[in-house]
């Protein structure tokens, strides 16, 4: 197969155009077209020259005469011979299953290690705390609009499709790839109602609302393939001899009452999620292998989207490209006088900060967009990377969770209860912001004003401010003084790694620790590949 890179055409370009740069490339009459077989593999964006926006692309082209072709473009370095990368199971197992495996959470890990599990004939066993993402999404809107109390088990963190179903949907990871897990991620979420874009879209992302059908779909084709899944029912711990998983159980409240159920179990995919710190401390008092791991914390920062356009377009972008460009986003690091690093993460275009508390008295946010990011503002986190040396007084593993704890606490008292914001220019001087300027929060969650540098250690704010001059120079006007900043951002990843063997197995055997929660991913993308991971290493043992 013959790929050709560097195809740069501009926004307003035609298919026909992007075919008759194929054929320039391959040096071929453009009438060959008819008898090119060709797919997009990446398109991106190069804003560099504002004046000359263009889209870049990568195609891999097959066709019949493919060496003729190769040796008259041998000395071009845009063209290049690729094999076909395919996903591929495998070899099946032979050993006979016969208990049911069961999978707990249904979070990005959870859900693609089911799925594939019921595909193949094993009939799994979801587990979910929260609940159904339809009913979920009324019981986050009412926590959000009605000032109903917080459901710990149903809520932004907890509930069918975990923590990254209430965010913009990004599906970008930095996962080294050989296998095409990563490709067959996007191609199921295709498969369950994504649109085609992502498998070439640079930076793709689905958004709230398109996820939430995409999850409910499958759920329907898990339940189709003969899995069941069951909601509001919690894992509370499990039995074992001779290191060997035996029994799990599991706890569910009927008509008010929690009732507990011991049910027999040998292959446990443990996908719980960053922020189920009481399943953490239940697997910590029952012996299962965790240590501590470094994390980042930090604040939300939101500027006008027409702003962040502007800055990344130029000032005259709508006149020249009109509405053919994307809203703009960026991604920024930088690196403190002291070594410390400094970033922006999950940069939400055209999206909102929700408030993403999933315990009593504790408040944390996080970014949100739905699929046309067309919000009135752009905001992200701007994070602080920390290690256990920060946070951390022994080696207990929970110690990153009550340091994160300690936080949201802060936070929670910070606004009465409501997330706390604050002007860019008070924040560095410390004082307590009384008014808005240009940029009005778009909060989903009620807001207040309050001194950030209260809620977070004097070292995570000194680098956030010691950052922003050399954001500025990235992206003009980032240091904008009447940027809102609203705390605390503190789930970016799971603070506790469960420790698992070569064959994605903890000191219990049967037992799977996976995704995000576990320590071995971070974002939706790289969570699903790794539940696949485990799904195969199931695969290759067991038949269905």
């Amino acid at each position: 197969m013959i790929r050709i890179s560097q195809v740069q055409l501009p926004v307003d370009h035609t298919q026909a155009q992007l075919e008759s740069s194929i054929c320039k490339k391959l040096r071929v009459n453009e009438n060959a077209i008819e008898s090119i077989k060709y797919s997009i593999v990446k398109r991106s964006l190069d804003a560099r020259n504002k004046d000359n926006i263009t889209y870049n692309y990568v195609i891999d082209v097959t066709v019949d005469n493919e060496k003729n072709i190769l040796e008259a473009c041998r000395k071009s370095k845009t063209i290049s011979w690729v094999q076909e990368k395919r996903y591929s199971l495998p070899v099946r197992g032979q050993d006979l299953m016969s208990i049911r495996p069961y999978v707990i959470g249904s979070g990005p890990a959870g859900l693609f290690a089911a799925y594939f599990l019921a595909e193949h004939g094993y009939k799994p066993i979801l587990i979910e705390r929260g609940e159904s993402v339809e009913k979920r999404t009324v019981r986050i809107h009412e926590f959000l609009d009605s000032d109903q109390p917080l459901n710990v088990d149903s809520n932004v963190q907890f509930g069918e499709g975990g923590a990254g179903t209430f965010s913009d949907g990004k599906l970008t990871t930095g996962v080294n790839d050989p296998k095409g897990r990563n490709r067959l991620v996007l191609q199921t979420f295709i498969d369950n109602g994504a649109p085609e874009e992502i498998l070439y879209q640079n930076k793709p992302h689905l958004g709230t609302d398109l996820l939430c059908r995409i999850i409910k779909n499958m759920r329907k084709k898990i339940i189709k393939n003969g899995g069941e899944v069951v909601f509001n029912t919690k894992f509370v711990g499990f039995s074992s001899s001779n290191g060997q998983l035996d029994s799990i159980k599991l706890e569910s409240t009927y008509k008010g009452r929690k009732h507990i159920m011991e049910v027999d179990c040998n292959n446990l995919i443990l996908a719980i999620g960053h922020s189920a710190r009481d399943t953490f401390r239940a697997l910590y008092e029952q012996k299962i292998h965790m240590e501590q791991k470094a994390f980042a914390v930090g604040v939300r920062i939101e500027h006008s989207q027409e702003a962040i356009n502007k800055a990344q377009y130029g000032e005259n972008y709508l006149e020249k490209y009109g509405a053919l460009l994307p809203v703009a986003d960026y991604k920024l690091t930088a690196r403190t006088k002291d070594g410390r690093s400094v970033y922006t993460f999950c940069m939400c275009p055209g999206g909102y900060v929700i408030n993403s508390s999933s315990e009593e008295n504790r408040l944390c946010v996080n970014g949100m967009s739905f699929s046309q990011r067309d919000g009135e503002n752009a905001n992200s986190a701007i994070v602080v990377s920390i290690t256990p040396d920060d946070y951390a007084s022994s080696d207990n593993p929970l110690e990153g969770v009550e340091f994160q704890r300690m936080l949201e606490e802060n936070a929670y008292k910070a606004a009465g209860g409501k997330i706390p914001v604050q002007l860019l220019k008070d924040f560095v001087e410390g004082n307590v912001s009384d008014h808005f300027g240009s940029v009005y929060p778009n909060c989903l969650g009620n807001c207040d004003f309050a001194d950030i540098n209260t809620i977070l250690p004097d070292y995570i704010c000194d680098a956030i401010k010691e950052s922003l001059d050399s954001f500025d120079k990235t992206i003009k006007g980032f240091a904008d003084p009447e940027a809102v900043l609203s705390a605390v951002e503190s789930r970016t990843s799971s603070p506790v790694r469960i420790v698992r063997d070569e064959h994605f197995e903890s000191n219990i055997k049967g037992i799977f620790p996976c995704g995000e929660g576990a320590g071995y991913a971070g974002g939706i993308t790289s969570a699903a590949m790794d539940g696949i991971k485990v799904f195969e290493e199931i695969y290759s043992r067991y038949k269905s």
